[in-house]
């Protein structure tokens, strides 16, 4: 792979182009927004404009639900011979690609599993995927050459490619990404209804609970809408343990002395539950709890 295009000039898109410039590629960077393009072109991501002749690989790093009218667009225009993406969620954009008639046998879907919080090219960081997982995604129909371009670009990057079945992926971000972004962007707005007196008193885990919740409200609306049916699967199971909690908490506050055995026990083995949980991620390199810098970019 000698030559790539990136679609989208974000958070994801730059830090690929800056990432790929430090391994002797010079990508084209297109963005509907030039003033995008230009600055990550500012920063040394790439050169601004479409290439003459197609390029390698296209990578198009545009939020869920853009993917298949970029591919379809890209393709029509013959900017690439290959084509993958960055977005976090998958079944949904190769199914659209499908009805719009793009090539599948020259896509793979990809999805680099790190970010930061900030949006935008200048959030931008060449070594934003190194040591990351990045998930591969190709249909049945994609050929040998694609799905070695995109593993490529994986590895370009500094990351580590992970096969997955598009359907495996958007239920395993459901869980670790898209689910707890909500969740805390949820406690964060709770926020909204404290006192000053009560907000002077927030320390550092509150800030570590409530960090991702910064990420761009309109792009993880798109994110959540993407992959809303396994993000409510997740949820509904959250509300029941929430349910449970609330009744542990009310009979206690209630008739502590009645029903404090049985609500001790109950927030003790939640509490418990969640040490053991977070214990299964501790030391972990793989940054896949927080994807609120992948959302900022795609």
């Amino acid at each position: 792979m000698r030559s790539v295009a990136v679609v989208g000039t974000g958070l994801i898109g730059t830090s690929i182009a800056l990432a790929l410039r430090g391994r002797g590629i010079t990508p084209y960077l297109l963005d509907e927004n030039p003033e995008a393009a230009h600055t990550a072109a500012d920063l040394g991501a790439g050169v601004v404009g479409v290439p003459r002749t197609p390029v390698d690989l296209a990578v198009l790093a545009v939020p869920p639900q853009h993917v298949a009218t970029s591919l379809h667009q890209q393709q029509v225009r013959g900017l690439a011979h290959d084509f993958t993406d960055v977005s976090s969620v998958k079944v949904r954009p190769q199914a659209e690609a499908a009805e719009l008639g793009c090539d599948l046998a020259r896509f793979v879907g990809g999805h680099p599993m790190a970010g930061r919080e900030q949006s935008g090219p200048l959030a931008a960081q060449a070594d934003l995927f190194r040591g990351r997982p990045w998930v591969l995604t190709p249909a049945e129909s994609a050929g040998e050459r694609v799905v070695g371009r995109a593993t490529e670009l994986a590895e370009l990057c500094g990351a580590r490619p992970v096969v997955m079945e598009p359907s495996q992926h958007d239920r395993a971000v459901a869980l670790v990404s898209h689910t707890p972004h909500l969740v805390a962007s949820l406690l964060a707005a709770r926020l909204l209804h404290g006192d000053e007196s009560h907000l002077q008193l927030a320390g550092q885990g509150l800030r570590d609970a409530t960090r991702i919740a910064a990420g761009d409200a309109d792009l993880w609306t798109d994110i959540l809408s993407s992959n809303a049916a396994a993000v409510a699967e997740v949820l509904t199971e959250l509300a029941l343990e929430l349910d449970a909690a609330v009744d542990a908490l009310r009979e206690l506050a209630e008739a502590p002395s009645a029903h404090g055995p049985t609500g001790r026990a109950h927030l003790n083995d939640a509490l418990a539950r969640g040490v053991r949980g977070r214990g299964l991620i501790q030391g972990r390199t793989s940054g896949g709890l927080s994807l609120s810098g992948v959302a900022a970019g795609t």
